[in-house]
C-alpha cells in the first residue's frame, strides 16, 4: 500500500546513495579503496548522528541528546570535549539546568536557519560559564529565550532552531574516554505558543522525521563541505598544506564557539616526514589540538594519541611545547600519529 512515509524512505535512500556517489566519490577526490571507505563511514556516522538527535525532534518536550560520541562523529569533535544539543522554538521560553561535571569550560551557543534536519547558518548568540551561577557542585540554572533577563539568559531570535551544549576537560593524563560524570542537563518549555509533535506516529508524522533524516546527510556533505580547492574556507582554516592560518574568533560561523579563537590547517606527509609544531600556549580556559580526517571526524583517541590540549602537553625550556605529528613515534614526549594517513586535517 502507498503511504507518504513510504515515499519519504525511498527518497531517504535515493538520498544516500546519491550522497555515497558523489561525497564518497571522485566529485570529492575520493579514489582510493580505503578513503571510500572513510567517507562511507562518515555518511553513516551522520546518519546514526541525525537518528539520535532528530528524528524525534519535539520543540514542545525538548531533550538534550549527545552529538558526537567516541564512536559516532562529525563536523569537528575534540577528545576533550562532550557535545550536546536539543531543539527549540523561537517562539518559547525554557527553563535550562545542568552541571560543570568539573570541565573547565562550558558554553551554550544558539544555532540560527536550517529547517527540519538543515544545517545550521550561523550561531546567534553565546552564554559560558563566566556568566552563570555555578554553585560549589557545579551545578546552574539559565532561561533561554522570552524576555530579557540581566544574567543567565540566552536570547532566541526569529530563526533560532537548536541548542548546542559544550563541556571541555583539561586533564594532565589522557583519558580513555572524555570525562562521564552526571552533567544533569535538562530544558523544559516554561512559556510561549510552541508547535507541539503529535503524540502519534502517523504516516505525515513519519513522513517528516525521514525527510529530515535525508536533509541531515545531504545538509552535512554535498551541501556544506565544498569538494576540495572550491569555496571560500573560513578566515581562520589555511587551504596550503603544513602552514597555519593566525588563530582568530570564528564570528558567527555556524556551529563554533564565538568566544573561543580557531586555526586549521592540512597536513600533507610523506613517510619518513614529520611536521614539527611550536604552540606558545595564550591565556586562555582551554588549549588544545586535534587530528581529523577529511570528512572533520577526529583519529581514534580511543586506541591512539591524536589530540593534546595544553594540560597534557611537556612544555620546552621557554614554556612553549613541540608538537610532532609523525606516521611513527620519533622518541618525543608530544607525539600526535596519523594512524598511518600521509593527508588529513590538524585543527587548534
Amino acid at each position: 500500500m502507498a503511504s507518504e512515509s513510504r515515499g519519504a524512505f525511498d527518497e531517504l535512500l535515493a538520498t544516500l546513495q546519491e550522497v555515497a556517489t558523489r561525497f564518497a566519490g571522485d566529485e570529492w577526490m575520493v579514489t582510493s579503496p580505503d578513503d571510500v571507505s572513510e567517507a562511507l563511514r562518515s555518511i553513516l556516522h551522520l546518519l546514526s548522528t541525525g537518528m539520535e538527535t532528530q528524528f524525534e525532534d519535539d520543540p514542545a518536550h525538548p531533550s538534550f541528546r549527545e552529538i558526537v560520541t567516541p564512536w559516532r562523529k562529525m563536523l569537528g569533535d575534540n577528545p576533550d570535549a562532550r557535545y550536546h544539543d536539543a531543539v527549540v522554538h523561537p517562539a518559547g521560553t525554557y527553563a535550562v539546568r545542568g552541571n560543570t561535571g568539573g570541565a573547565i569550560y562550558v558554553s551554550f551557543t544558539v544555532e540560527a536557519g536550517g529547517v527540519d534536519g538543515g544545517m545550521a547558518e550561523r550561531t546567534a548568540g553565546v552564554l559560558n560559564d563566566s556568566e552563570l551561577d555555578v554553585a560549589a557542585d557545579g551545578s546552574f540554572e539559565l532561561t533561554i529565550g522570552g524576555p530579557p533577563r540581566d544574567r543567565a539568559w540566552l536570547a532566541l531570535p526569529g530563526d533560532a532552531r537548536r541548542i548546542t551544549v559544550r563541556h571541555y576537560w583539561e586533564q594532565e593524563t589522557a583519558p580513555a574516554t572524555p570525562p562521564a560524570p552526571s552533567l544533569g542537563l535538562a530544558i523544559t518549555l516554561v512559556d510561549g505558543e510552541v508547535p507541539e509533535r503529535p503524540l502519534l506516529p502517523t504516516d505525515a508524522v513519519v513522513a517528516a522525521s525521514i525527510r529530515r533524516m535525508a536533509t541531515f546527510v545531504r545538509a552535512r556533505t554535498v551541501e556544506s563541505i565544498p569538494p576540495p580547492g572550491s569555496g571560500d574556507p573560513p578566515p581562520f582554516v589555511s587551504r596550503v598544506p603544513n602552514q597555519f592560518a593566525p588563530p582568530i574568533p570564528p564570528g558567527n560561523h555556524a556551529l563554533a564557539a564565538a568566544d573561543a579563537a580557531y586555526s586549521m590547517a592540512p597536513y600533507i606527509l610523506g613517510p619518513d616526514e614529520a611536521l614539527v609544531m611550536r604552540v606558545q600556549w595564550p591565556q586562555c580556559r582551554y588549549g588544545g589540538v586535534a587530528l581529523w580526517n577529511r570528512q572533520l571526524q577526529t583519529f581514534d583517541y580511543l586506541r591512539g594519541k591524536v589530540g593534546l590540549n595544553r594540560a597534557q602537553a611537556v612544555a620546552d625550556e621557554d614554556g612553549a611545547a613541540t608538537v610532532v605529528i609523525a606516521h611513527r613515534d620519533p622518541g618525543v614526549p608530544n607525539w600526535l600519529t596519523t594512524e598511518g594517513r600521509p593527508f588529513g586535517l590538524v585543527f587548534w
